[in-house]
């Protein structure tokens, strides 16, 4: 099964700042379109969402995204190194959920 792999306005940003590791960090994401359950799934006020992680010239980066079945797209919000990813992800996931 093939999904589509979406991003947000936010996480296009996101990847685009990653300059010349924009071209490894697409590669890493691209993965979800035929494993889109590759990341683990995460807890708390992120439930319902899940982390792909990943390393870019050994810094420890993380992808979160959402999984929507019915439209088989994965759903990427934000990307980003490890330190304060979490807290960031909070914020943004909020402006997701209707």
């Amino acid at each position: 099964m093939n999904n589509e792999l979406r991003l947000t306005r936010n996480a296009e940003k996101d990847i685009l700042g990653l300059r010349e590791l924009t071209g490894q960090a697409t590669i890493e994401l691209l993965a979800l379109k035929q494993e889109p359950l590759k990341g683990h799934p995460l807890h708390g006020s992120l439930r319902g969402t899940r982390a792909l992680d990943f390393s870019l010239k050994g810094v420890a980066y993380r992808a979160a995204y959402m999984v929507l079945a019915e439209e088989q797209v994965c759903l990427v919000f934000m990307i980003g190194p490890h330190e304060g990813f979490y807290q960031k992800a909070e914020q943004r996931a909020k402006g997701l959920r209707m």
